[in-house]
């Protein structure tokens, strides 16, 4: 009885373990990745910038004297000849220190007078003997102070009357008035400006360019100029200046484009839009350039998952690259990528080398 228990007991254990299933093979999980070619720095990149029009040359116009503004002939798209009155303040108290001066001026001639007709009579004196070296010195001296006084009051007249003229505002140059900032009866001060005068003959596009494009742009170097009141009509322009320094309210680097083929159309203030095409322009090698999230870095440096493609199949691989300066679009690789290369542009944290991927579009 136990023998044919025992047997039945082995029986059972046999069935069991003939039974068990088995493992079956864990598929591998194909992990989809963002994916980018890898571009040049400013290779056959365009690069769209916004600025104002404006004229090459504006003028703020204001007295150099101060006083009540009597008269204002000016007003705003008014055209100006050269020399023409524009303004003029009252110019009592100028007028008031002339009339001293004149009056000064007037004394004083009639003192060197006065004093050279003693000069000569001494003069004659001395010469026969009638009179002291001593006064005749006296004569001298009292002369040549008179004579001071005239010169200094001549001056004075002088710079009265300019002062007088400082209160006259004349058009320094042919142009149109673009703003008129004050009105008449206004107490105005010495150089405060009463208006704006354009009188540029060309017209330009005033701008601030990034520091990321900024040694990829050299005067003479040509844009595209365009502005959205005026549609599809383009221009072109030519860059005439470049700031060495860059404007700390606005941290770009301050340039003007003259419009080469300027038309009427084209008003002072207008929203100005500016093409460069830096890589046709580069007059140096572009590196590689990839978005900033593609570059990972460990502690043998820096590195990039290139993606290898093999018929239907992707894989990653880990590797190293030397980067350069980082710019708003990313970074420039000295070392390490060529153009064209594909490199995973995301997850970089969770990929690793030799993992088979699918690519994401």
């Amino acid at each position: 009885m136990r023998y044919f228990t025992l047997l039945a007991c082995s029986l059972l254990l046999t069935l069991t373990v003939g039974c068990k299933e088995e493992p079956k093979e864990t598929a591998q999980v194909v992990r989809p990745i963002k994916f980018e070619k890898v571009g040049l720095m400013g290779g056959g990149k365009k690069r769209t910038f916004s600025g104002t029009a404006r004229t090459n040359k504006i003028i703020n116009l204001s007295f150099r004297g101060q006083g009540i503004l009597t008269e204002l002939n000016i007003k705003i798209g008014q055209h100006v000849k050269k020399g023409e009155l524009l303004g003029r303040l009252d110019n009592v108290q100028n007028r008031l220190n002339y009339e001293t001066a004149i009056a000064t001026l007037t004394s004083n001639t009639s003192e060197m007078n006065t004093a050279k007709l003693n000069l000569d009579r001494n003069r004659i004196l001395y010469e026969k003997g009638s009179a002291s070296l001593s006064d005749f010195e006296t004569a001298k001296n009292s002369y040549t102070t008179a004579q001071s006084g005239y010169e200094s009051a001549k001056r004075t007249v002088a710079i009265q009357k300019d002062q007088i003229n400082y209160g006259y505002l004349y058009a320094p140059e042919d142009g149109t008035i673009s703003a008129v900032n004050v009105e008449v009866d206004e107490n105005i001060g010495s150089g405060k400006v009463v208006g704006v005068l354009n009188s540029g003959v060309r017209m330009e596009i005033a701008l601030g360019l990034p520091e990321s494009v900024i040694n990829q742009v050299s005067e003479g170097m040509k844009a595209s100029v365009s502005f959205s009141t005026l549609g599809d009509t383009s221009f072109t322009g030519t860059v005439t200046e470049l700031s060495p320094a860059v404007d700390a309210n606005t941290a770009t680097y301050p340039s003007r484009i003259t419009i080469d083929n300027p038309a009427d159309e084209i008003k002072s203030g207008m929203a100005a839009n500016v093409t460069f095409n830096l890589g046709a322009e580069a007059d140096h090698k572009p590196l590689p350039l990839v978005p900033a999230q593609a570059v990972g870095e460990d502690s043998n440096g820096n590195f990039v998952f290139l993606v290898n493609q093999e018929g239907d199949k992707a894989t990653v691989s880990k590797h190293p690259v030397t980067v350069g300066e980082l710019t708003s679009e990313g970074f420039a690789i000295t070392q390490g990528l060529s153009e064209g290369q594909l490199i995973a542009t995301a997850g970089l944290q969770t990929l690793l080398d030799g993992q088979q991927v699918s690519l994401d579009q």
